[in-house]
């Protein structure tokens, strides 16, 4: 038998009172960086939360590793989670905040502050470990929040929203380190409504909107599944206007537009290989240099997949 994934959500739904969190959700997550995408609102936190165990599905089943998130302390040394909201003890410091968390977590007092420095040196917090937390700024919070979640070493990280209130400098090393820790064999799911940072750390995406999942997998994978939406190329060519003759004579391409410079012509195409091939054709007689497409990304297909 195969071992059960890292997360899965078996037709999970999630109200509060009238108010529908999730709706009838089912996914399965694997190793690596998955970023969860949508809306605020979408029902991102309380996906999250789900997985985490700290609430109960209304229905349906969340298990990490095939045992139910929900109910079952033995799980939860597996899961790191950080929130989206702060919930830092102030008169603490970074170290002392840490450290006690892994206490809690039943490791031996050596160990928990050792991994606790860790931890803080892995999201570059050591030289301000010995202030209080109450004093650190919105960054060295968020930052704060991550080595906590990381520290007792779980595979299965759930972080929401954990670049915000971050300067470009952090915000790249925090990215950097969410990547890698994907290449350890973690399994990371990032939450974010950012979707060019998502797109820095992964490909493989869930998006969700109103409380149900609308797509899932790798960005391209998806985007050629949009047949509804014509795909964009941009072609560059020593000889453009001889190129965009021989292109829109063909009965798939629906429109062409030419860059202000005169070398590039942009087409939508319903038949994206048959578009290549007719540019490869044509490669040699008009001078193609460049070709790409320009709607292949994670804003085209969450600007398709959600509607306004």
């Amino acid at each position: 038998m195969s071992a059960a994934p890292p997360l899965q959500l078996e037709g999970v739904s999630r109200w509060y009172g009238a108010v529908i969190g999730l709706n009838d959700v089912s996914v399965s997550i694997a190793p690596g960086v998955v970023g969860l995408l949508g809306p605020n609102g979408a029902g991102k936190s309380t996906f999250l939360r789900l997985a985490a165990g700290q609430i109960a599905p209304s229905r349906g089943r969340v298990s990490v590793h095939g045992t139910p998130s929900w109910g079952s302390p033995s799980v939860l040394r597996r899961i790191g989670l950080c929130p989206e909201t702060d919930g830092l003890w102030p008169m603490q410091s970074g170290l002392d905040f840490v450290t006690s968390l892994l206490r809690l977590g039943g490791f031996s007092r050596g160990e928990a502050r050792s991994r606790a420095e860790a931890a803080l040196a892995r999201v570059r917090l050591t030289d301000v470990q010995d202030r209080r937390a109450g004093g650190y700024s919105k960054g060295m919070r968020q930052r704060l929040k991550l080595a906590q979640a990381i520290a007792h070493d779980p595979d299965l990280i759930l972080l929401d929203e954990p670049l915000n209130g971050l300067d470009p400098v952090n915000r790249r090393h925090v990215i950097d380190l969410v990547k890698a820790l994907g290449r350890e064999g973690k399994t990371v799911v990032v939450s974010s409504h950012v979707l060019h940072e998502v797109e820095a750390m992964t490909r493989r995406i869930v998006l969700v909107h109103k409380g149900r999942v609308l797509a899932e997998g790798e960005v391209g994978e998806i985007r050629a599944l949009l047949d509804a939406h014509p795909h964009t190329v941009a072609v560059r060519a020593r000889d453009v206007r001889r190129l965009a003759r021989e292109l829109v004579a063909l009965p798939h391409v629906r429109s062409l537009h030419f860059g202000a410079d005169g070398r590039w012509v942009t087409a939508q195409t319903a038949e994206p290989d048959a578009f290549y091939a007719a540019v490869q054709d044509q490669g040699a007689a008009c001078g193609v240099t460049e070709m790409y497409p320009t709607d292949d990304d994670l804003e085209s297909v969450f600007r398709y997949l959600v509607p306004k």
